[in-house]
């Protein structure tokens, strides 16, 4: 009788220890995440950036060069790009880097520090002229309230930086991106007041 007793306490204790022990609630790690995420996707197309310090930032053209050294072909990325107020201010500049982001942000480094005030008239320029760079040439030609910028590519990203909302252009000579665009700011810096004039002159806007 001992010995039966002796097994069934046995037996009694092995049940025990293999009872299923209490299921602990699994931790659920998406709890933690904040439901404030934005949706959607980011236009990487969009060119054009406003940032907090108010200026816009356009990229006109990004190309890939080589450079050929002794152990091969090193690749690299240049960026022009164009920075302005809106309101009569702005500037171009050029860099290169092995990345296209790093480029960017070098020309617009560069773009800022070469930043010009430009003479406007109202929403328009103030007489016709000629930008020249290289064989490229850009005419100017101030235009009516209402007509709108009428220009290319490379030449209305200067000018729509600058802050110009009517206007007609022309190019001629060579359509590459640099030379219209350093063409458009060689004009742009040409242009000159009635006001900027008579002082020059030592005379009234009234006499000229």
């Amino acid at each position: 009788m001992e010995n039966v007793q002796e097994v069934e306490a046995v037996a009694t204790e092995q049940q025990q220890e293999q009872a299923p022990k209490a299921e602990q609630p699994k931790r659920n790690f998406r709890d933690n995440r904040s439901d404030n995420r934005k949706g959607g996707r980011r236009n990487n197309r969009d060119r054009e950036v406003k940032e907090d310090d108010g200026l816009i930032k356009k990229t006109v053209a990004i190309n890939r060069v080589t450079k050929v050294v002794k152990g091969g072909r090193t690749m690299r990325f240049s960026a022009l790009c164009v920075v302005g107020d809106g309101k009569g201010m702005v500037g171009v500049g050029m860099a290169k880097a092995a990345e296209v982001p790093q480029a960017i942000e070098k020309a617009n480094l560069r773009a800022k520090k070469a930043m010009v005030n430009i003479a406007l008239t109202d929403t328009t320029i103030p007489h016709e002229t000629i930008g020249k760079f290289g064989k490229g040439y850009v005419l100017l030609m101030p235009a009516q309230p209402g007509t709108g910028v009428i220009a290319g590519g490379p030449v209305r990203n200067v000018l729509e930086a600058v802050g110009i909302k009517d206007i007609r252009t022309k190019s001629y000579g060579s359509n590459n991106p640099v030379n219209c665009v350093k063409a458009t700011f060689n004009g742009l810096k040409s242009l000159r007041t009635r006001e900027h004039i008579a002082q020059l002159r030592g005379k009234s806007v009234e006499e000229i």
